[in-house]
């Protein structure tokens, strides 16, 4: 059947990663294979897509693996044991191909120190691999075994036995004894592969009593292209093209006669499993550009990594056709008999996915195609490609710089992108994946990188001789993420209740536009006209007749009538916008002044309360929305500002305050001062605009006056390290603290004010307004380069979130802990509304990001409202509309026609429910009926049917105008004309005070 192939695209990048593949180099022989491998396939088959369950948010951040699902750690015996010539163990090829390199992580002296590492992870199997010139110095299984080495793994095996831990063992991970090499030329002969089924007999016969799981050889995609193509490892064999072919061949003998060994003579009394570790790389299309030639250049390089090992073996018993197509007569052949006696000699597969693998296959990805580290892509591969077989991950991991030490923070979040995509497989896909292998227990010499990179969960410092192992935060995660078996919820699950009455549903926007146009005339035109007078349609004035007119109204701004009504839409009863500074002042243009209480007029009238920013610095702007002479002098740099702003604050309070019942002075000061690196004059700002209304205006309006602060929540990107802990309170400090500290009054603000200064800002806050869009992580600043920022911290996201088009990482719950952090901080005398919480969505209707994110948040609000005693008051959506592209709007732009997105139906269910009331309970809750404690069912009748009364109401109006407003004398001129058929012009003018009707 078709093998089914398909992109998936996770954007996630790694910056040792980009510099590994980019600065890979091959010889040219591999250059040559590589680029047959991508170009030389005339034949055009086709391939369907591999089928990949879409992910939700139940998969994306929490879960956990099965019960019975098996952690492990690995380790390699060349890179660790070191002792390259103690107690009489031989030469390898890569003891020569290094020339004896000695430090080495000393794992057959301090093994025991190694099993203590590994009882602390709390893991259910070791993998190691057994030294084959350890056992037989020179190979030669017909000679007597090194007793000392028989004795090391004796050792070993049985101490794991005691902890209970399960041993995985490999036969063969790369180091050939060098006598083999010379007297046979290693893989190239296939003598080598009958060599090799003696000495597993051996070691089956006498380990194998203890031994569950054996694994033949490592990773043989490696050992042909690397050792006997690119001369990167050990034999370092270079020159011949057919030679890569020609090792894999006898490497894929070798495995088939150990597995058939077993099989025969083992099987039964010892009921062990036997496999072979495969490494695959993952390739998909470049920018997704899933064209047919495309998939088919992805699948042919699938197939010439992990394929050219598995289709033998779990596929057809032979090579892929698309490799022995493009490799005729280099390519060995299998028999007939052969390709039935290889298939089938495995017991479960075994899949490696490692940096190694990765940078190899980047040379086979050519033309419109990339390599990910999609780990999940590829365990579906393997599960639809051959036939769904049960799967140990035998190697799992990234590296770090030999630079980091124990304080490996990024090397958790790949781990963690890496075990979420085995869970997603799992439980999503229905692989079947029954362990995992963290790769590797130790640093040690990572062959042709020696030691310039770490994968160790302990740490060396190989300039010490005690070799001591060290605890990585990496080992800490790793072992509490064995202990809880994946990633459990976190967070109290759903929960179901209302918000009260009071609680404030809102939209809110950024500055609202003054729109002068378009203006409708109608009303205002004094002029009379005559209609289809030739029969064309068009209007004819009547010159002579004057009428009277009537003043301008608000409804003439046909802006407010088409912007409210997609408000009124969403059920919000509260409405955030800012006036926009550079449009309004005293003496300004009057019309402007009247457009925005035009505004405030009408959202009183339809019963939705604003919210008004006075100040909403725009980016967009080069003042950021200052007026341009404010900005040419300095900004909020200089004090002028302040008093610039305070005029322009009683200015707008006078003018509106009797419509507007919530001030916002300023938003996200907390912002601005990226720009202005002073947040002096904007706190000064704030407290005297507050002070102003206090003393003028509060009496008479009674409103309440705040500036909204920026507060996305931190968690330490470390929670192992107490330094990462410190950051997180050091940045929020900085980023709420700094603001809030000197308006509420809490001891020890700073920022250089006068004591007299700090009396006067004590309590200029009538309650604390939050926007908060993402969670984010936090470290200590440790990078010389580029300068510190002010608040000291080096901030970055957890890879495995799940993240927008914008990579806004979705994380609800940094929302409810946010709100605690307030509340402890500052204690529950003010209430705390959320003016701005949304997401941005690329989907033109059924924008399911925006969805989840409304849902979840408002979840983690009522949480922290119900369960830890929030004093939390309001919650607006961010934003009304979107202004050209897809963003963060509930609606669509003007230009897309303002259509309304599947959220704005969700948001206003919430509303009409007041939150999430039980199954038992799903009635809307009506605000008004609950405060008055009676019941109208007419009043509620009417409006459940509003467009019908108004339609009602038309015609009655339409019926009384032509009965009782024509006079009778014209009514019956009507008539006859009409009975004659010629034609009847009616000439109608309305206006403020009576209808003129000219026949």
């Amino acid at each position: 059947s078709p093998i089914k192939f398909a992109p998936l695209i996770f954007q996630i990048k790694h910056p040792s990663f980009s510099l590994l593949l980019s600065s890979s180099s091959f010889s040219p022989s591999i250059i040559s294979l590589s680029l047959s491998l991508c170009l030389s396939f005339s034949d055009a088959v086709s391939h369907e897509r591999i089928r990949v369950h879409p992910l939700n948010e139940t998969f994306l951040q929490t879960g956990v693996f099965p019960s019975g699902f098996l952690w492990g750690v690995g380790t390699v015996a060349f890179p660790t044991e070191g002792s390259w010539d103690a107690d009489g163990k031989g030469e390898s090829v890569w003891d020569r191909f290094t020339r004896h390199t000695d430090p080495s992580s000393d794992s057959y002296i301090q093994w025991e120190e190694d099993l203590e590492s590994v009882r602390y992870l709390g893991v259910n199997f070791y993998s190691f691999s057994l030294s084959w010139t350890r056992i037989f110095p020179d190979g030669n299984v017909k000679a007597h075994p090194n007793p000392a080495g028989v004795q090391h793994y004796r050792r070993l095996i049985g101490k794991l036995k005691e902890l209970q831990v399960e041993p995985v063992v490999t036969l063969f991970h790369w180091d050939l004894p060098q006598v083999l090499q010379e007297r046979f030329g290693g893989w190239l002969n296939q003598s080598t592969a009958d060599v090799f089924a003696d000495y597993t007999a051996f070691c089956f016969r006498t380990f194998g009593a203890e031994v569950r799981y054996w694994i033949t050889m490592h990773n043989p995609f490696l050992l042909a292209i690397q050792g006997y193509g690119t001369g990167a490892h050990g034999p370092g064999v270079t020159g011949d093209p057919a030679d890569p072919f020609i090792a894999a061949h006898n490497l894929l003998r070798a495995h088939a006669k150990a597995w058939h060994l077993y099989d025969k003579h083992f099987r039964r009394h010892q009921r062990g499993n036997v496999s072979i570790t495969l490494g695959s790389h993952w390739v998909e299309p470049l920018h997704g550009q899933a064209m047919p030639t495309n998939l088919e250049l992805c699948q042919k390089a699938m197939e010439a990594v992990i394929g050219w090992f598995a289709e033998p073996i779990y596929g057809s018993g032979d090579y892929p056709e698309s490799l022995k197509a493009s490799h005729r007569g280099v390519i060995p052949e299998f028999s007939a008999q052969e390709r039935l006696w290889i298939k089938g000699t495995t017991d479960f597969f075994s899949l490696a996915f490692g940096r190694e693998t990765l940078r190899v296959g980047q040379g086979l990805a050519r033309f419109g195609q990339t390599v990910k580290l999609d780990l999940r892509s590829v365990l579906v591969w393997v599960q639809q490609t051959y036939s769904d077989p049960q799967l140990l991950l035998a190697e799992s991991g990234w590296f770090t710089d030999a630079s980091v030490g124990v304080q490996d923070t990024k090397a958790i979040y790949l781990m963690k992108r890496f075990i979420m995509q085995v869970m997603q497989a799992v439980s999503v896909d229905g692989v079947r994946v029954f362990g995992y292998t963290a790769w590797t227990l130790l640093d040690g010499f990572e062959w042709n990188h020696g030691y310039s990179i770490r994968r160790g969960l302990f740490y060396i410092d190989f300039s010490k001789p005690e070799r001591r192992r060290l605890l990585k935060t990496s080992a800490h995660f790793y072992r509490r993420l064995v202990r809880d078996n994946g990633f459990p919820a976190e967070n109290t699950p759903h929960i179901e209740g209302r918000f009260p009455c009071d609680f404030q549903f809102g939209v809110s926007e950024s500055v609202l536009q003054v729109h002068l146009r378009p203006f409708s005339p109608q009303f205002t035109d004094p002029q009379l006209y005559r209609w289809n007078l030739s029969g064309d349609g068009a209007l004819s004035p009547v010159m002579g007749i004057l009428l009277h007119t009537r003043p301008v109204q608000c409804t003439d701004f046909l802006f407010i009538q088409r912007h409210l009504f997609l408000l009124g839409v969403t059920g919000s009863a509260h409405y955030r916008f800012a006036l926009d500074w550079t449009q309004l002042s005293p003496g300004g243009d009057p019309e402007k002044v009247r457009f925005y209480r035009c505004v405030l007029m009408e959202l009183q009238r339809r019963g939705i309360r604003p919210v008004v920013t006075l100040y909403h610095p725009s980016y967009r702007s080069p003042s950021l929305g200052l007026p341009e002479a404010l900005h040419a002098d300095g900004g909020w740099r200089n004090a002028s500002a302040v008093e610039a702003f305070v005029s322009y604050a009683a200015f707008c309070f006078h003018k509106f305050g009797d419509f507007v019942s919530t001030w916002i002075t300023v938003n996200e000061p907390n912002r601005l001062t990226e720009a202005y690196t002073e947040d002096r004059n904007l706190l000064l700002a704030h407290v005297k605009a507050w002070r102003i209304y206090d003393e003028r205006f509060r009496q008479k309006q009674g409103g309440a006056v705040s500036l909204a602060i920026h507060a996305d929540w931190v968690e330490p990107a470390d929670p192992f390290l107490e330094s990462h802990k410190s950051a997180q309170q050091q940045f929020l400090a900085f980023e709420v603290g700094r603001f809030l500290d000197p308006l509420i009054g809490n001891e020890g603000c700073g920022n250089g004010f006068s004591n007299a200064e700090r009396v006067e800002f004590k309590g200029a806050l009538d309650f604390i307004a939050l926007n908060h869009f993402t969670t984010r992580l936090v470290a200590p600043w440790e990078n010389a380069k580029p300068q510190k920022p002010e608040h000291g911290c080096a901030l970055m996201t957890d890879v495995t979130w799940p993240a927008s088009h914008l990579r806004q990482a979705l994380v609800p719950w940094g929302l409810r802990r946010m709100l605690g952090w307030v509340r402890d901080r500052y204690g529950d005398r003010l209430p705390i509304i959320v003016t701005a919480t949304g997401v941005d969505d690329q989907a033109v209707h059924d924008d399911q990001l925006r969805q989840s994110y409304i849902r979840s948040y408002l979840q983690e609000a009522l949480k922290a409202r119900e369960l830890d005693g929030v004093n939390l008051r309001g919650f607006y959506i961010w934003k009304l509309q979107d202004h050209h592209d897809l963003r963060f709007g509930l609606f669509s732009s003007a230009a897309h026609h303002s259509r309304p997105k599947a959220s704005v139906s969700l948001y206003r269910d919430i509303i009409s429910h007041r939150g999430f009331p039980s199954a038992a309970d799903l009635r809307p809750l009506t605000c008004r009926d609950a405060d008055s404690g009676t019941s109208c069912e007419l009043c509620t009748r009417i409006a459940e049917n509003k467009p019908l009364l108004f339609f009602s109401v038309c015609v009655s109006i339409s019926n009384l105008t032509l009965n009782h407003c024509f006079h009778p004398k014209y009514k019956s001129i009507i008539h006859n004309k009409a009975s004659s058929g010629e034609k009847v012009h009616l000439l109608l003018s309305l206006t403020s005070k009576s209808s003129h009707i000219f026949v």
